[in-house]
């Protein structure tokens, strides 16, 4: 039998040592962490758990309900019936914002812990996780926030036959019920991508968090009932991809379905939604070519090439993970880049002189250092890093590897053909541009992609010619809630942020009044 609570835990008193973040993260861990479903803190029907483990040690930070099929079935309910609420239903746009509003407030009020607590769970320094996963939840709610008042339909001359005078107009209404499946390389930021334009739509959902990495998502839960976000509305189940993320994707009574993690993974969840053929939206892998021509700065190169390749453990899909330098710079970013590459300080995530965390988890370790070893075997030359760091104590069996960068790869080569997902760089030369955009182009995925010069004239040309859903000149890997952000190829469907994504989220209902 499963067993349930109501509401969220306890409110600690500030004046007790749980006050400070380090304090609530281990009140947080200590505690029976359960789903939201309803309103209700529940266990999984099957009274099932599955541990979740702190990559920088290998140990184990708690237990999460194993949730399944039925789970999943008991919050797409909960989320059918919230949808279907006038309390959610006819709540007013401008009401609707400033829950938003209230919901970054709680997050901005959290935000030492809940980096702490990301750090702990991904691996990835506290710092990064303060600015890039907190920061980036906030400012997506604050930015959606402003969307509900400004979702206005048209109203269109139209020629009937007959004669008649008509009135026609559109209107954006809420597509339903939204499974949400997010990845562990952001967790939070990632579920709030997603969640902040569902909620502005008035959407209602099921969010499906990584299994590696739900714990973050599990108090975000805690938070958006503390800010007061109805029953139902949002509803977190966590569970394993191949039992509760399947169960999501091919639910009859989910209306779409938005994705972000492997192409692999995507494919299947296609498949699984074409029973009730329920909208997809799809942000899926990448390997993305940098390019540095020849009147670029090779130290400033070098160090950008660095962080767009390294940052994040390199479990980012845009990283920058095909480095093209034209020859005439070639050895002078090689060197620099490598040497860059052999100064990161890797380390625990808690440790403020963390630059790189350690990797998520004892299988993607694994992984990564499969696609170093064929890097080896198929020749690339090994300038930087290619095995772990020297640690010892508690971090012995942590899942730590050292940045590594390869020269002299080619496009046969497997770590310049597959999305390794790790911080492995791959460098080749290049000469002709033609046959440089060629090559960038020559991939199934279409992510995004990086320009290098003081040209912005060849830049633009370049940018226009390349196969991506982002160009980024004389920057990398920068995002923002208002901005458009997807892949072409097999990189995606569709866009996440910006205006754009409110399509994803909403129907456009076409009405018709005869005047006569």
């Amino acid at each position: 039998m499963f067993s349930s609570t109501r509401h969220t835990p306890p409110v600690l008193d500030e004046t007790t040592s749980t006050a400070t973040a380090e304090g609530r993260v281990r009140h947080f861990l200590s505690a029976p962490r359960r789903m939201l479903i309803g309103g209700v803190w529940e266990s999984a029907v099957s009274g099932h758990v599955f541990d979740t483990v702190d990559p920088a040690t290998g140990s184990v930070l708690t237990q999460v309900p194993d949730g399944d099929g039925q789970d999943i079935d008991r919050a797409v309910t909960a989320a059918r019936r919230a949808f279907a609420d006038p309390s959610w239903r006819r709540l007013s746009t401008l009401d609707r914002g400033r829950l938003l509003h209230h919901v970054a407030d709680v997050i901005e009020a959290n935000a030492d812990e809940l980096a702490l607590l990301e750090s702990r769970d991904n691996g990835k320094p506290v710092s990064v996780a303060r600015a890039v996963d907190v920061g980036t939840s906030v400012k997506l709610f604050r930015y959606f926030a402003g969307w509900p008042t400004k979702l206005e339909g048209s109203t269109i001359p139209v020629s009937p036959r007959g004669g008649l005078r008509v009135l026609n107009y559109t209107t954006h209404q809420p597509v339903g019920v939204v499974g949400l499946i997010v990845p562990w390389n952001f967790p939070m930021s990632m579920a709030c991508w997603k969640l902040a334009p569902a909620l502005a739509t008035g959407c209602t959902v099921v969010l499906k968090p990584a299994e590696e990495t739900p714990l973050s998502t599990l108090r975000l839960a805690e938070l958006l009932v503390e800010a007061g976000v109805p029953d139902g509305v949002v509803n977190v189940v966590t569970g394993r991809g191949a039992t509760a993320g399947a169960a999501l994707a091919a639910h009859d009574d989910v209306d779409k379905i938005a994705f972000t993690g492997s192409t692999e993974t995507g494919r299947a969840i296609v498949q699984a939604a074409a029973g009730n053929l329920k909208k997809v939206s799809l942000e899926l892998g990448g390997k993305s070519p940098n390019i540095v021509l020849p009147d670029a700065d090779p130290e400033a190169v070098a160090e950008a090439a660095a962080q767009a390749i390294f940052f994040n453990q390199g479990q980012v899909c845009t990283a920058g993970s095909r480095l093209y330098v034209h020859d005439a710079l070639y050895d002078d970013v090689l060197e620099a880049v490598s040497e860059r590459a052999e100064r990161i300080v890797v380390g625990p995530g808690d440790d403020p002189a963390t630059e790189m965390g350690p990797l998520v988890s004892a299988h993607h370790h694994a992984r990564v250092t499969g696609y170093i070893a064929s890097g080896r075997q198929q020749g690339a030359r090994l300038t930087a890093g290619g095995g772990p760091p020297e640690v010892a104590g508690p971090y012995a069996e942590g899942y730590f590897l050292r940045p590594t960068v390869f020269a002299d790869a080619d496009h046969g080569m497997r770590i310049v053909r597959e999305e390794i997902f790790g911080p492995v760089l791959a460098t080749m030369r290049w000469n002709n541009v033609d046959d440089l955009v060629a090559k960038a182009n020559d991939s199934p995925f279409g992510l995004s992609a990086g320009i290098w010069t003081s040209d912005l004239g060849h830049a633009h040309r370049i940018a226009d010619d390349l196969q991506a859903g982002t160009v980024w000149i004389n920057c990398f890997n920068l995002t923002d809630p208002a901005s458009p952000f997807g892949g072409v190829k097999q990189s995606g469907w569709g866009r996440e942020m910006g205006r754009k994504v409110l399509d994803l989220y909403t129907e456009v209902k076409s009405v018709w009044v005869n005047l006569a």
